[in-house]
C-alpha cells in the first residue's frame, strides 16, 4: 500500500511540475511578445516625434519665406504708388507746358480796338454804381485759421449769393482748385482728399484770381495775358479775352508772380495791373464782369515798389506795402477812382505782425472782411469802416 501511495505522490508532483515549466515558458513568452510590442511603439513615437519636429521646421520655414514675400510684395507697391505719383506730376507737368489750344482764336484786330477804347476812357471820372461810401478806418481784428499747401496762393468766398463754399488755389501756377463745403470743414480737414476738385481747362498764373456770382475767373498767360471766365455749375469756359494792356510787368514789386489781380468790391468787378508805359506806378481797371470788357483805365499815383498785394472797397484802391525782408504790412497808397476821397484823407492801415509776406488779399464786400494767405497761412482781416470825407 505504502508503495503504491508513493508512485502517486511522485506522478502527482512530477505532473505539476511539467505544468508549473509550461506556464512560465507562456509567460515568458507572452511578456517577450509585450517588450517587443514595446519597442516597436517606441521606435514609431521616436520615428513620430521626428517627422513632426521636421514638420515643425518646415512650417516655419514656409511661414519665414512667406512674410519676406509679403514684405517684397509690400515694398513693390510702395515704388509702384511712387512712380505712379511721379508719373502724374509729369503728365500734369507736361499738360501744363503744353495746354490744349485754346477754344476761340486771339482776334488782333478786336484786341487793338479794344485797347484804343478804353484807353480813351483812360482817367476819367468814374459814375459809381452804388451809395456805397465807406472807407477803412482800422484792422478791427485778426483771426489765422490754419496752414494749408504752399508759400504762395489765395483762398475766397464767392460775395454773391448764399453759398458757403470755400474755394483754395494753392501756389503760383496750378490747374486744380479745391473746394470745401463751409469754413468749418476748411478748418478741420487737414488734407485736400476731403476737398472736391475743380481741373480747370488751362493752368493759371500768380494769385489774382477771383470767385464771383457763380464764375471763377483766372489769369492765363499763353504769351499775351488771358482773362478766363469759367462757369463753376457747368465746369466750362463760358468767356475769355486778352487783357488789353501792352507790355505788362509785374503789378507788385515784391510779388514778381501777380501780372494781374483781379478784385471785387461793392461796385463790381476790378483789374489791378501794371504795365511797362507806366511802370513805376500802379494802374486800375474796371471789368465787366459779363463781357469781360475793360471799361474804363486809371493811371494810379501807388508805386509798384515794396508793393505786396492790393484790394479795392467802394470804388477806391488800397496798395499794400511791406519790406523785402517781411516786416508788418500797411496800406501806404489809397486811390479813389470817383475822387471823393484823397490819398491824405485815407487814414494809413497797419495789418498785425504775422509769419511772412501777403501773397493775396481778397476783400469780400458781402462780409467786410479780407481773406488773405501768408507764407502758407490763411488768415481772415475783419475791418472797421468809417464814412469818407467829402471834398
Amino acid at each position: 500500500m505504502a508503495p503504491r501511495l508513493s508512485l502517486l505522490l511522485a506522478l502527482l508532483l512530477a505532473g505539476a511540475s511539467s505544468a508549473q515549466q509550461q506556464y512560465m515558458e507562456y509567460m515568458d513568452r507572452r511578456f517577450g511578445a509585450l517588450e517587443e510590442r514595446i519597442s516597436q511603439w517606441h521606435d514609431q513615437s521616436s520615428r513620430y516625434s521626428t517627422e513632426l519636429r521636421e514638420f515643425k521646421n518646415q512650417v516655419i520655414t514656409m511661414l519665414e519665406n512667406m512674410e519676406k514675400e509679403q514684405d517684397r510684395l509690400r515694398t513693390e507697391v510702395e515704388n509702384t504708388a511712387v512712380r505712379v505719383d511721379r508719373l502724374e506730376r509729369e503728365v500734369d507737368y507736361l499738360e501744363t507746358q503744353n495746354p490744349a489750344p485754346p477754344c476761340v482764336e486771339v482776334d488782333e484786330k478786336l484786341m487793338e480796338n479794344q485797347v484804343s477804347t478804353a484807353k480813351k476812357r483812360k482817367n476819367e471820372k468814374y459814375d459809381k454804381l452804388t451809395d456805397c461810401s465807406d472807407t477803412i478806418s482800422q484792422v478791427k481784428a485778426m483771426k489765422i485759421l490754419k496752414k494749408f499747401g504752399s508759400s504762395t496762393g489765395l483762398w475766397t468766398k464767392d460775395p454773391v449769393g448764399s453759398s458757403e463754399k470755400i474755394y483754395v488755389f494753392d501756389g503760383s501756377r496750378n490747374d486744380t482748385v479745391y473746394v470745401f463745403p463751409r469754413m468749418r470743414e476748411f478748418t478741420l480737414f487737414s488734407a485736400t482728399r476731403k476737398a472736391a476738385r475743380i481741373k480747370l481747362p488751362y493752368p493759371w498764373v500768380g494769385t489774382g484770381h477771383l470767385v464771383y456770382d457763380g464764375h471763377l475767373y483766372y489769369i492765363r498767360q499763353q504769351g499775351t495775358f488771358q482773362v478766363i471766365k469759367f462757369s463753376l455749375a457747368n465746369k466750362t469756359i463760358v468767356d475769355s479775352s486778352v487783357f488789353p494792356a501792352e507790355e505788362q510787368v509785374p503789378v507788385f514789386g515784391l510779388s514778381a508772380f501777380n501780372y494781374i489781380d483781379i478784385a471785387a468790391d461793392e461796385e463790381g468787378l476790378w483789374a489791378i495791373y501794371a504795365t511797362r508805359e507806366n511802370e513805376k506806378n500802379i494802374c486800375l481797371a474796371k471789368l465787366d464782369p459779363v463781357s469781360l470788357d475793360i471799361e474804363q483805365m486809371w493811371d494810379t499815383p501807388c508805386p509798384r515798389e515794396n508793393a505786396e498785394s492790393a484790394f479795392v472797397i467802394c470804388g477806391a484802391l488800397y496798395v499794400v506795402y511791406n519790406t523785402r525782408l517781411p516786416s508788418r504790412s500797411r496800406v501806404q497808397c489809397v486811390f479813389d477812382v470817383s475822387g471823393a476821397m484823397t490819398p491824405e484823407d485815407a487814414a494809413l492801415v497797419y495789418f498785425p505782425k504775422r509769419y511772412g509776406s501777403h501773397s493775396s488779399m481778397k476783400y469780400n464786400p458781402k462780409e467786410r472782411q479780407i481773406y488773405a494767405w501768408d507764407d502758407g497761412y490763411q488768415i481772415i482781416y475783419r475791418m472797421e469802416m468809417k464814412k469818407k470825407l467829402e471834398i
